[in-house]
């Protein structure tokens, strides 16, 4: 019999002196990897025990009793050897069957920085359970994601630190029966509506308007809201004040931020994301054009006002159009207002169709999911009833605005998949100890009481309430846009907009260097290069970073490579690429989810490149 080199700890102890019984050594550090602790996904957690007849009689614990990993795996290894067959490992909070932690079996993705490349390691910090199956009978590949590589929290006894190695995949996941929508249940399918185009185009009163006429604004609040336009010499604003709350909003006239606002059509309860139109705001509109099913595209059909609207050089419709097309809204209606102010001219009308209408087409729109409505919102026009302005009612027989958005294709919905919420907005309050936080639910379902995940600082809390739709609710499924009131979390910053609510044994990935497919806008005023700096944005994060390589051009219509490691990308050319930021992100590839692996590329306050993430680097 012998003792452990490094702990001193004697295994099958029996009568007599061994050379290392007194042997003096300090206590393991607590979570301190070393070569042994490391495995092929991770680190191998520091409270797994033996599942042999081999009880050790001492172990070197830290202060707070934690227990040696290294000590444990190697005083298992050597019993499993004795008895002629290799063991497998669990413990308390679940552990790895039938892997081999020997060095030849591990990755290259481990927990140091050195390997990653991130600044920091990122840490989990909650606990879970039963994930003794995780990685079991999967083929392993180089992990994807930094959640891989996050080591354990450094701080002993933690018992709010999340095992690394819980991520499962989605293949295993199985909804329950109260996260899938009831076919029985008579209520309307939700519509997120983005309202997007050029400044003072009227996206705001058109919005008002149609609030107002579905009853959603009260005659008292609209008397209010005339009074104090009036007051202010902006009479022509009012309908539009009752989206544009904010002194600075209606003192410039223009919309800063998305408005929400909801009403209920005969097909669907719309939720209203009134985007800002000016070009300084469009990281604010493409929040909500994240968050999209369909768009209402405001075209102001003023005379010189379309012009100036779809210049490209200072027009923000190109850009609109192109940013909600990346996002994957595939349905518009283009509602042509300020048909008052042309006469109701037919003409007028069909040259904003034929313009727009061939700039679709390069954008990859499809002809019958486009609605063409030539409407008034200050004069009310064809937007919640047929025309009665003869001039209008002369040549157009098509439907009005409510009638168009009644015929939308119903969107979509991954109930069955694993929680996913992309961060809008957080709200903290220190007196009641919790965070809330809100956005669109991409996929899956919650409730009060359920456990989730933010990354991408790995917080683990518990939902002590939500909000859908501003109002109290018990379920939130996909689709919706809801607020959640989370508590156990840290109320530092380590919930931020951009991050993402997951289910904890799915967390996100997190990366800052991956690879993109992008086309490069016709606006691009200087050549892409390696090294460019670029903002870059997917559903709500936005981060500086560069782009580091450029990979290889791309046919436009058939996608195969035409040259390789070309010194620049131009105007209208596709390629692929690889950017790093300077901090990592929420991401995931755009084939496991659409809407977390769509990115835009911005550079001097213009949009530059659109496209989507192909692979995750680190």
């Amino acid at each position: 019999m012998s003792a452990c080199d490094i702990c001193g700890v004697v295994r099958n102890p029996v009568a007599g002196d061994f050379k290392n019984s007194n042997k003096k050594t300090a206590a393991f550090k607590f979570d301190a990897p070393s070569p042994d602790d490391t495995v092929s996904i991770g680190l191998q957690s520091s409270k797994l025990l033996a599942k042999g007849n081999v009880k050790p009689s001492t172990v070197a614990e830290d202060h707070n009793g934690a227990e040696s990993a290294h000590s444990t795996t190697q005083r298992s290894e050597k019993s499993s050897k004795s008895n002629g067959k290799r063991e497998t490992f669990h413990g308390s909070d679940g552990g790895l069957g039938g892997h081999n932690s020997s060095k030849k079996g591990v990755l290259s993705g481990q927990c140091s920085d050195e390997a990653s490349g991130s600044s920091t390691p990122l840490k989990i910090k909650e606990k879970h359970k039963n994930a003794d199956d995780d990685f079991i009978g999967q083929k392993r590949t180089a992990p994807t994601s930094n959640f891989g590589k996050i080591s354990l929290s450094d701080q002993p006894g933690n018992s709010n630190a999340l095992d690394s190695r819980k991520a499962k995949s989605i293949a295993e996941y199985h909804p329950d029966k109260w996260m899938l929508p009831d076919k029985a249940n008579d209520t309307l399918t939700q519509l997120n509506l983005a309202i997007v185009g050029h400044v003072d185009s009227g996206k705001s009163t058109l919005s008002g308007r149609l609030l107002h006429l579905l009853g959603r604004i009260t005659k008292k609040e609209m008397h209010k809201y005339e009074k104090e336009a009036k007051i202010q010499g902006k009479s022509s604003f009012a309908y539009a004040w009752a989206l544009d709350e904010s002194t600075e909003e209606r003192e410039r006239g223009i919309t800063m931020n998305v408005a929400v606002a909801y009403f209920d059509s005969k097909m669907y309860h719309v939720v209203i994301l009134d985007s800002p139109g000016h070009k300084d705001f469009v990281p604010n509109m493409i929040s909500g054009a994240t968050q999209a099913d369909a768009a209402i595209l405001v075209i102001d059909a003023s005379n010189g006002a379309f012009e100036a609207g779809f210049d490209g050089s200072k027009g923000q419709t190109r850009e609109h159009v192109l940013l909600i097309r990346s996002f994957g809204v595939e349905q518009l209606i283009v509602a042509v207002n300020k048909m008052d102010a042309v006469g109701y001219s037919k003409n007028r009308f069909d040259l904003i169709v034929t313009q727009l209408g061939a700039f679709f087409r390069s954008c990859g729109f499809k002809e019958s999911c486009i609605f063409w409505i030539p409407l008034s919102a200050i004069e009310n026009q064809n937007l919640v009833a047929a025309p009665s302005d003869a001039r209008l009612l002369s040549w157009y027989r098509g439907p009005y605005l409510l009638d168009a958005i009644d015929s939308l294709q119903s969107p979509a919905r991954d109930f069955a998949k694993p929680l996913l919420m992309p961060i809008c907005d957080v709200t903290k309050s220190s007196s009641q100890g919790q965070v809330s936080v809100c956005g669109k639910l991409v996929a899956g379902a919650l409730r009060s009481g359920l456990k989730v995940v933010v990354m991408p600082s790995g917080e683990v809390g518990t939902i002590k309430s939500l909000e859908r739709d501003s109002q109290s609710s018990t379920v939130a499924r996909a689709g919706d846009n809801v607020t959640l009131n989370l508590q156990g979390l840290d109320l530092s910053n380590n919930v931020v907009p951009g991050g993402v609510v997951c289910h904890p044994d799915y967390p996100v990935a997190v990366a800052k260097h991956f690879e993109l497919k992008v086309r490069a806008l016709e606006e691009l005023a200087l050549p892409i290069l390696n090294g460019s700096q670029v903002e870059f944005h997917i559903h709500h994060a936005q981060e500086a970073g560069k782009v580091s390589k450029i990979v290889s051009i791309l046919d436009p219509k058939s996608g195969k490579e035409t040259k390789r490691s070309p010194r620049c990308l131009l105007s209208k050319q596709s390629a692929v690429l690889e950017v790093v930021l300077n901090k990592p992100v929420c991401v995931e590839q755009y084939s496991n989810c659409r809407a977390l692996g769509r990115a835009s590329l911005r550079a001097m306050g213009r949009t530059i490149a659109i496209g989507i993430v192909t692979r995750i680097i680190q």
